[in-house]
């Protein structure tokens, strides 16, 4: 009986890394898997201290502390056809100055190069002469401001991609974006859109 009972269990040892391996891994933010319904997932996001301000056309947002930085403001994706949570986009607390706004995203790309290693594409210029290296703080908030600016950093890995950025909503709001992409549900809204088509 020992023997039989031994047997089984090395048997079960032995093919518990094979079955790990064949579940889909996903993107994590905070910890959370980037999948399951929008309801489950803003379920989970409160749990980890976030508080729900409302879901809109298949996106919920949601607002609390992320990465060292109070405020952030983090907006949960769906595909409006299938309930299916596949992008997070996180938006800090706006800045003032181009000073303040590059210390951010440069803080930011460095946690994450260390996370997930060396980005996969990096574009940080300005489109413009005007806003050179030697131009000053607040012309290149100008070039924020009015889409001269283009600063971002892209991760791939093999779950999904993440794209930290700075960004703006208008000329009174510049801040720093940065959006979670899980490949295996952004795949599957991909192919139900292309249903659609």
């Amino acid at each position: 009986m020992k023997t039989r009972l031994l047997i089984i269990t090395m048997f079960l040892f032995a093919f518990a890394p094979f079955a790990k391996s064949q579940t889909p891994e996903h993107l994590s933010f905070k910890g959370i898997p980037i999948d399951g319904t929008l309801n489950n997932y803003i379920a989970k996001m409160k749990l980890g201290g976030f508080t729900h301000n409302g879901t809109n056309n298949g996106m919920a947002i949601l607002k609390g502390d992320f990465a060292g930085y109070k405020g952030c403001v983090v907006g949960v994706s769906t595909l409006k056809q299938k309930d299916l949570v596949s992008k997070i986009a996180v938006i800090f607390p706006q800045k003032d100055t181009w000073s303040s706004l590059a210390d951010n995203y440069f803080n930011l790309k460095q946690l994450l190069t260390k996370k997930y290693g060396e980005p996969s594409e990096v574009v940080e210029k300005f489109d413009s002469m005007l806003y050179s290296e030697d131009a000053d703080d607040g012309r290149k908030m100008y070039g924020v401001q009015f889409d001269n600016c283009k600063y971002y950093s892209i991760f791939s890995t093999e779950l999904g991609n993440i794209q930290l950025s700075i960004d703006h909503d208008g000329v009174d709001s510049c801040f720093v974006k940065l959006i979670y992409l899980d490949k295996i549900n952004t795949e599957i809204t991909n192919l139900k859109a292309l249903e659609d088509l």
